[in-house]
């Protein structure tokens, strides 16, 4: 037999794109609201706002008179204030005239610095403010602060 060399060849096409192809992985697209953290926000704010209105001192009603030299003082330990009604208060308990000499001199004999803080309304008379002026230094107490408010023009 002779044989001729004639072999069949098979060629096998395969595309190049089929070759190249990897699996995709799914995109997760993710999408941050911020509405709701704008609306917290915004309620903190009001909070903080209201809170920190009413960090006045509870419960007396004075209107200060206004002065151009007035300056900030820390708060002391011992305050008298004096109501529109001429009601007395001493560190926020309602005491007599009769009974601020004796309140006041326990509290200026507890006192380091024995000042004296008065927070008296505007429209008080003034022979009241000063009968409580004349009551502190009876007390022992070493220095006198009037309150007041920054006269702003």
């Amino acid at each position: 037999m002779n044989r001729t060399a004639t072999h069949s060849r098979k060629f096998v096409f395969i595309r190049v794109k089929d070759l190249m192809e990897f699996e995709r992985r799914k995109r997760v697209y993710t999408h941050l609201n911020i509405a709701p953290l704008i609306d917290v926000v915004f309620l903190l704010l009001i909070f903080f706002m209201l809170s920190s209105h009413f960090v006045t001192q509870p419960g007396i009603k004075i209107s200060l008179p206004y002065a151009s030299t007035a300056r900030l003082h820390p708060e002391k330990d011992i305050v008298i204030s004096i109501t529109k009604d001429n009601a007395l208060y001493l560190n926020e308990k309602l005491v007599t005239l009769d009974d601020l000499l004796d309140q006041l001199e326990i509290r200026l004999k507890e006192s380091e610095d024995k000042k004296v803080l008065i927070k008296a309304d505007e429209r008080i008379d003034l022979g009241l403010a000063v009968k409580v002026m004349d009551i502190a230094k009876q007390a022992n107490a070493e220095s006198l602060v009037i309150s007041t408010r920054k006269d702003v023009k």
